[in-house]
């Protein structure tokens, strides 16, 4: 344990603490038990270092979140002076505060003017459970190599499924191989890929024609909504082709 004298514990201390109270989602709790984490210390602008001193250069930027880097003065300055004015509170009754005001100002200052409302919500899973899927008798999900969301039934909008690739099943076809009537899927705009010698640009337009093909194919009336990824994390860290979602 931490002393005084010891401020840092040993890394296989830290990793036993771990096995004994801390699951880790999408691993093999045994195996990685075994083998033990790697328990990440410390961070400074794209690198990590480890309890044992190794370092690291984080290309995944965290999970995708930490994009402007580690241990910035300037937002652990934000944030301990938010902390310190109004460090939280629900929307749910009623009210809103300045801070989320001015957030959402900010942001449709910088979008184009067709987009005016969002909602705020802390993950790919939840955002797809706001729009309630469920209720929709179709949705067209443009991205094969997307995972809509680490839930159950938000899997059947997207043609990748790790967890099953990761347990040497077939992927088949979304939600575990079961085919969702009420879900269509068009192909993902990955220019790098599937691009050939088109321009980023171009091959943007021909994804919107193949959207607005799917939707003339199934009939306007039937789609009740299209649901897209902007940037694909689990896919690769793709991003929409041209002005595809301009």
């Amino acid at each position: 344990m931490t002393t005084p004298n010891n401020p840092q514990r040993s890394t296989p201390d830290y990793q036993s603490a771990d096995a004994a109270h801390h699951i880790h989602a999408f691993l093999d709790q045994k195996a990685l038990n075994a083998e033990g984490p790697r328990v990440m210390v410390r961070g400074e602008g794209l690198y990590l270092w480890d309890n044992d001193g190794n370092k690291y250069l984080d290309g995944m930027s965290g999970l995708w979140c930490t994009q402007l880097g580690y241990s910035r003065q300037d937002l652990a300055d934000a944030a301990a002076a938010q902390f310190a004015k109004l460090p939280y509170y629900n929307m749910f009754f009623h009210t809103t505060h300045p801070t989320v005001i001015e957030l959402s100002e900010l942001l449709f200052s910088l979008l184009p003017p067709h987009y005016s409302h969002a909602i705020y919500t802390n993950s790919g899973s939840e955002s797809k459970r706001s729009a309630d899927p469920h209720r929709s008798p179709l949705l067209a999900d443009p991205r094969q190599a997307a995972e809509e969301g680490d839930d159950w039934p938000l899997e059947r909008l997207s043609r990748l499924n790790p967890r099953r690739h990761r347990a040497g099943r077939d992927e088949g076809d979304a939600h575990h191989g079961r085919h969702d009537p009420d879900v269509a899927h068009i192909d993902e705009p990955y220019w790098y890929m599937h691009g050939g010698s088109l321009t980023p640009h171009e091959f943007g337009l021909r994804c919107a024609g193949q959207l607005e093909e799917k939707i003339l194919e199934l009939g306007a009336e039937n789609v009740a909504g299209f649901i897209a990824e902007p940037f694909q994390g689990a896919g690769g860290m793709i991003f929409p082709a041209g002005k595809l979602l301009a």
